[in-house]
């Protein structure tokens, strides 16, 4: 009898002393370490875990490595589970892309993720320090001096209009779009574009974009980065013209060599304007001469019409500048504080659950915290907390929490800087107890 006792409260002592040494911890890996080389991008694994569930996300942070870029994927993270020693673990698993400028040895350094979890039922909040492992980097033979590798790229064009069928004084607009698996957009370098005698050129800033999916062979779906680059030529005299082929070098890293994508030669022709129908000036009678009231009238609409055409051409000349201008006003317009906060609402209602943390994230972010949590600890909003921690615990632990969205929305406000009106530089006609004119004679 004594023995069975015995073995019981062993039995206990052994699974309480799991229990509490269970804590969390982090791994790290690189993702297809053989035969890099300097442009690549070389994934950094990340594997977070916390004992039964997170109480709040672990917090990646940016490093910096010399020589090197680091970027932190723009992917959805990855939840993982795991059991050690009888315990259960929850994980999140992120990516970092680090590009490597040079050949050589490149060690990573060690990084502090911030990150809640439960511990007997209670939240606690730590820091898991996770040393990165190192790579190297060799050189790849025949690799330019500004590298740039890539997988699968292709450049691609089009014309707004026939390029064979211009009129002198018009326009033409090209669009080249190049596109690469394995990289980012920022990394794309730019085309090499001559300018072509008798033609006047502009080139638009290029418009960058990651996570583009490009339909493949039969039903594959490729993903991958793209820079799109328009040009606008004008004409100003007829003729015959031709567009410069274009050709974009890379490293192909699945090949290990150079590479280089080409587009053809175009050719413009830019026929005359379209003559104008003669006008048969009237001829009038000498005895009808035109009084002076008539001549002053026609010298007026003579002068409205140059004035008008004045005008037009000033626009047409201006007309990239006069469209960014606008374009400008839209976006400052449509970033404006009150329209961020009625889309963030928007989202809260109707979105998914991570669709709103991702927006919970930018709204933090542009008010100059580095986390949700930080900007909700900051704001002293009990419901606002309460909310948010059902959000996480949707997100992190289970669903089995039920999320009261019009709460969440109708807690977020605009910071108190941003709803203070203009002070007027002139007293109030008017003095109050709040703002009296004369502060001595209230008193």
């Amino acid at each position: 009898m004594i023995t069975m006792k015995f073995l019981v409260v062993l039995i206990v002592l052994l699974t309480c002393a799991r229990a509490f040494a269970a804590e969390p911890f982090g791994r790290a890996s690189i993702e297809g370490a053989g035969g890099m080389v300097p442009g690549q991008q070389v994934h950094v694994v990340v594997d977070v875990f916390a004992p039964d569930f997170f109480t709040s996300p672990p917090q990646f942070p940016l490093f910096e490595v010399p020589d090197a870029l680091v970027t932190l994927s723009d992917d959805r993270p990855q939840n993982l589970v795991q059991t050690i020693d009888g315990v259960q673990y929850s994980g999140i698993r992120r990516s970092y892309a680090v590009v490597p400028e040079k050949a050589g040895s490149f060690p990573l350094p060690e990084i502090d993720i911030d990150l809640g979890y439960s511990a007997n039922g209670n939240p606690v909040k730590t820091q898991v320090k996770i040393a990165l492992p190192s790579f190297k980097v060799a050189p790849a033979s025949g690799q330019t001096s500004t590298p740039f590798a890539a997988r699968n790229l292709t450049v691609t064009q089009s014309f707004d209009r026939d390029p064979a069928s211009l009129r002198v004084g018009g326009a033409v607009v090209r669009t080249i779009v190049i596109f690469a698996e394995d990289t980012q957009a920022m990394l794309m370098p730019p085309l090499d574009l001559a300018q072509v005698a008798g033609l006047a050129t502009y080139a638009k800033p290029p418009l960058l974009a990651d996570g583009v999916e490009r339909r493949g062979i039969g039903r594959s779906v490729e993903t991958g980065s793209t820079r799109t680059e328009t040009i606008v030529y004008t004409t100003s005299s007829e003729g015959r013209f031709s567009l410069p082929a274009i050709s974009y070098s890379w490293f192909d890293v699945d090949g290990h060599a150079n590479a280089a994508a080409t587009l053809p030669a175009v050719g413009l022709v830019v026929a005359a304007p379209t003559t104008p129908r003669t006008r048969i000036d009237p001829k009038l009678d000498q005895e009808s001469a035109p009084s002076r009231g008539m001549t002053r009238g026609l010298l007026t609409v003579m002068l409205l019409g140059a004035v008008d055409l004045a005008a037009a051409l000033f626009a047409w000349r201006r007309y990239p500048a006069i469209r960014a201008g606008l374009k400008r006003f839209r976006e400052q317009r449509r970033n404006s504080p009150h329209r961020r906060l009625r889309r963030l609402q928007t989202v809260i209602r109707v979105g998914r659950d991570d669709a709103i943390y991702r927006a919970l994230q930018d709204w933090s972010r542009r008010l100059g915290f580095r986390t949700v949590t930080a900007w909700v600890d900051a704001q002293g909003n009990p419901r606002l907390a309460a909310q948010v921690a059902l959000l996480e615990r949707r997100l992190f632990r289970s669903r089995d929490a039920q999320l009261d969205r019009t709460a969440l929305a109708s807690a977020i406000a605009l910071p108190a800087a941003e709803r203070e009106d203009a002070k007027s530089a002139l007293p109030d006609l008017n003095p109050t107890p709040r703002r009296p004119l004369l502060p001595s004679l209230l008193r």
